[in-house]
């Protein structure tokens, strides 16, 4: 049975976690436990709910009902079902992004380093990376290239913002992730972890060196958009590695980087 209830005013506060709460709101610092998300479309939302993600409430066009959103909505049978048409839900800004469905969320407890790390031959390490769109294409790049976790540094963008989440289609709930802490380079290294920095320097490896692909385990580092990664960051890593580049190019968005980098680096091993 569904639990079907239709919305007719934008103004409805059913609708305020979709269309009036800030992604900080969401968050909700004070109060962890009741933090939230909003995921988007059946794809998302079926990959949230088989992670165990908990969810408060959907909101859809009832036309949705009766396609692959009835799916997705029976295994929630008590779960609030906001429909309404879709002169007020295009009132949501980027709605036509959705795919027509929505489902606010209870945001999962993270695991910790360790956790995230045991049995890990292969992890990414995102330093400050503050572009939501960036995350979500380094999660589906992850999950596609063999990645087994992506561990990132506080003061980068929340895998769990709308667009990163879109972005992701989902694989940020596939690819266990946490955040590091200050110190993680040693940190790292205590689990047995050679570190790589992706950085252009005199002294870096090509990324195709042998010694690369034949550590047991390798942390692949990435840096922020625009400056890269820090040069104490760099100094502390194990390799400093680059990607060969022509016509003049002297570096690659990083999310396309670490596409190459995690094939290069993961997906082959």
């Amino acid at each position: 049975m569904i639990n079907q209830i239709t919305i007719h005013d934008f103004a409805a506060p059913e609708l305020d976690v979709y269309a009036r709460l800030t992604e900080n709101q969401l968050v909700n610092r004070a109060d962890p436990a009741h933090a939230m998300f909003v995921a988007e479309s059946p794809l998302v939302i079926d990959r949230a709910l088989d992670a165990g993600c908990r969810p408060i409430s959907f909101l859809m066009e009832p036309r949705h009902l009766e396609g692959r959103g009835r799916a997705v909505v029976e295994r929630c049978p008590q779960v609030p079902v906001y429909t309404a048409e879709l002169e007020v839900l295009t009132q949501l800004t980027g709605f036509h992004l959705t795919r027509g469905m929505l489902c606010a969320m209870y945001r999962p407890p993270l695991p910790g380093l360790e956790a995230v790390c045991a049995g890990a031959r292969r992890v990414a390490v995102l330093e400050n990376v503050m572009n939501p769109t960036n995350i979500g294409a380094i999660f589906r790049s992850a999950a596609a290239l063999n990645i087994d976790g992506v561990l990132l540094t506080s003061a980068g963008s929340d895998p769990l913002y709308r667009r990163a989440v879109r972005v992701s289609m989902g694989t940020v709930f596939q690819v266990p992730w946490t955040y590091l802490p200050e110190h993680w380079p040693e940190v790292l290294h205590g689990m047995g972890f050679k570190t790589a920095a992706m950085a252009l320097r005199e002294d870096s490896l090509h990324i195709a060196d042998p010694r690369l692909q034949a550590q047991p385990k390798l942390a692949i580092v990435m840096g922020t958009e625009g400056d890269g990664l820090a040069s104490g960051t760099i100094a502390g890593c194990d390799y400093t590695v680059r990607i060969p580049m022509s016509h003049g190019v002297d570096s690659l968005n990083v999310a396309a980087a670490s596409a190459v980098a995690f094939y290069q680096l993961a997906a082959l091993v």
